[in-house]
């Protein structure tokens, strides 16, 4: 479980760097229901 979270920990902060170059709001909201929806996915398909 310690494992799951720091995995899960270090790809939100890389995220949020990511996001720090992208000052398109809207470019930077689809994004992130694109990466919500596939995580869903990949997570409930296990």
């Amino acid at each position: 479980m310690k494992r799951m979270l720091g995995f899960i920990l270090f790809w939100v902060a890389v995220g949020m760097t990511i996001m720090l170059f992208i000052t398109n709001g809207i470019l930077a909201v689809c994004i992130i229901i694109l990466f919500l929806v596939l995580g869903y996915n990949l997570f409930t398909s296990c």
